[in-house]
């Protein structure tokens, strides 16, 4: 099922993500993130009128997806960055795609021009999601990361939601 995240979501949630903190490039973060700081992370982007998506299995939350602003600047206004995780032992299962499915949904509706993903590099996975979903590869930023005492690339795929 999913569904809007809520506050009590927050500590599935946050051990969800502090998994790939501290396993993995795809985030650049470097230190777990307790769950007050993730439920602030939550409020924020609903404050903002944007989904936070939650992929529940009996009453637990095995992945999340949600948007943010993409800048600040009045004029970036229809323009957001799409993030989604998935439980680590929950890969393959197509959770990732049924919430980005209703994810790109819920953003179409409130007048979303371009849904932007920043994906590390490499990440074969995240690319092939993307791009299964319409993403277009734009850009790829060479070593603007550095985790693991390891320089890693960010490339960034866009998706036009028209019509």
């Amino acid at each position: 099922m999913v569904r809007n995240a809520q506050a009590a979501d927050a500590p599935a949630l946050a051990a969800i993500y502090n998994h790939y903190v501290l396993n993995s490039t795809i985030t650049f973060e470097e230190t777990a993130v307790p769950s007050d700081e993730m439920a602030r992370r939550v409020d924020s982007v609903q404050a903002a009128g944007l989904p936070w998506l939650v992929y529940e299995i009996d009453g637990s939350a095995v992945g999340y997806a949600y948007a943010t602003k993409w800048r600040e600047r009045s004029a970036y206004r229809f323009s957001v960055e799409s993030t989604v995780y998935v439980r680590h032992d929950r890969h393959g299962h197509g959770i990732a795609r049924q919430l980005y499915a209703q994810l790109l949904a819920a953003l179409h509706a409130n007048g979303v021009h371009v849904v932007i993903g920043g994906i590390a590099q490499p990440n074969t996975a995240s690319v092939a999601l993307h791009e299964a979903m319409g993403f277009e590869r734009v850009a790829l930023f060479r070593e603007v990361g550095r985790k693991f005492d390891r320089w890693v690339d960010v490339g960034y795929w866009q998706k036009l939601l028209v019509g």
